[in-house]
């Protein structure tokens, strides 16, 4: 499955401790809308964690801050996560993604990002 347009977006003014990890954003758009678009993130989400320390994930367009990065306050809007050492998780339902359940994965990796942040110092 290939997307038909792949957009890579320069994040401007990254914070520094961000600017070391490589924070890069990636807009991608698909005019079929009876692919699987759940498994396509799933293994776009795999290997970006495969090599190396890493944390990805997929969130709705506008859910994007530096200072809301895995939040609480954007948890419903992140629909994907990956941690290098772990299977993606990718969910569509909206109740799913609005759950306590959800919000508390979607800390685990903010923390496995703070990690990160923390050892790029």
């Amino acid at each position: 499955m290939v997307p038909d347009a792949f957009l890579p977006f320069p994040l401007l003014e990254q914070p520094e401790a961000v600017e070391r990890l490589g924070l890069v954003s990636y807009d991608l758009d698909f005019h079929d809308v009876s692919l699987d678009l759940r498994a396509y993130t799933r293994a776009a989400l795999r290997r970006v964690c495969a090599d190396g320390r890493a944390v990805a994930w997929a969130a709705f367009e506008g859910s994007f801050h530096y200072d809301e990065l895995l939040s609480e306050r954007v948890a419903h809007q992140v629909y994907g996560y990956c941690v290098t050492g772990a299977e993606p998780v990718v969910e569509w339902d909206i109740a799913v993604l609005r759950s306590d359940e959800w919000r508390l994965g979607i800390a685990e990796v903010r923390a496995a990002l703070d990690a990160l942040l923390s050892d790029s110092a």
